[in-house]
């Protein structure tokens, strides 16, 4: 069956005057229209494409990327109001609907909200919602300490930033581990430092076993060398502008914490820049 709100990997069935049958394995077919058809291609190739509803509710593939899939979060932007809800911008040509009862509270257009792609059961069709909390769940984790995990930033707190944790759990980003701005709806690599008794996930955003040099400059440039696979083009002799554009920090706040960082065998020094041990 072809999926919506999902990418299928589909065969090309048949040419039309607009645009290419796709089908899978079960027989089920749908139009991929002209202005979406790749050129080079031959009949009983296979393609990846997007698959959704159009205005008229029929499935319908596309190659345009869309902002968010099935049972994920992200942030978007209101585009317009409606009698039934809002409609926000995922992507496609026919805006995304976060019908009133889906909403925490009136959503204004202009504005951008965290919400979650899910598929009204009964009528097939896709809508978001931005009441999340509904779509994560603690109960059982399928995650354990020291595993590197995706992460989503929700909301700040008293505490720090919560966040979504593999687009199914929910966890904390304590004030005292961050050392960058994070953004609401940015995306991360995180780290999973502490599972509570009551099953409440604790995050980090550098890999555990980091030793605290207790210079958070050592932390940001490590974080960015994780982030950056592990290379990053710039060395002592960069030029100050350069060091505040990556890091944010001085040009003698840099050199102060790769000399920190190279003495715990974290980083090796290089001709052309920094890289993680």
């Amino acid at each position: 069956m072809i999926e919506i709100g999902k990418y299928n990997n589909l065969t090309i069935l048949r040419s039309t005057s607009v645009g290419l049958f796709l089908g899978d394995d079960s027989g089920e077919d749908v139009l991929l229209p002209l202005k979406y058809c790749p050129e080079n291609v031959n009949m009983g190739d296979k393609i990846d494409v997007f698959v959704y509803r159009d205005g008229e509710e029929r499935k319908i593939a596309t190659n345009l990327t869309p902002k968010i899939l099935l049972h994920e979060f992200a942030l978007l932007e209101v585009t317009d109001e409606a009698r039934v809800g809002t409609f926000v911008d995922w992507g496609m040509e026919k805006n995304l609907l976060v019908p009133f009862k889906e909403q925490r509270m009136r959503m204004e257009r202009g504005r951008w909200y965290v919400v979650y792609l899910d598929l009204d059961k009964e009528t097939d069709r896709l809508f978001a919602s931005n009441k999340v909390e509904k779509y994560l769940s603690n109960d059982v984790l399928t995650i354990k300490e020291g595993e590197k995990v995706d992460i989503l930033i929700l909301r700040q707190t008293d505490m720090g930033y919560s966040v979504i944790i593999n687009n199914k759990h929910s966890g904390l980003i304590f004030d005292n581990e961050i050392f960058k701005r994070l953004n609401i709806g940015e995306k991360h690599l995180g780290y999973v430092k502490k599972i509570r008794e009551d099953n409440k996930v604790d995050i980090s955003l550098h890999p555990i076993g980091f030793e605290n040099s207790n210079d958070p400059n050592c932390e940001i440039i490590y974080q960015t060398l994780v982030d950056n696979d592990g290379f990053l083009q710039i060395t002592d002799k960069s030029s100050p502008d350069d060091i505040y554009s990556e890091f944010g920090i001085s040009k003698k706040a840099y050199k102060k914490a790769i000399g920190t960082l190279y003495k715990q065998k974290k980083i090796e020094l290089l001709a052309d820049g920094i890289k993680l041990i």
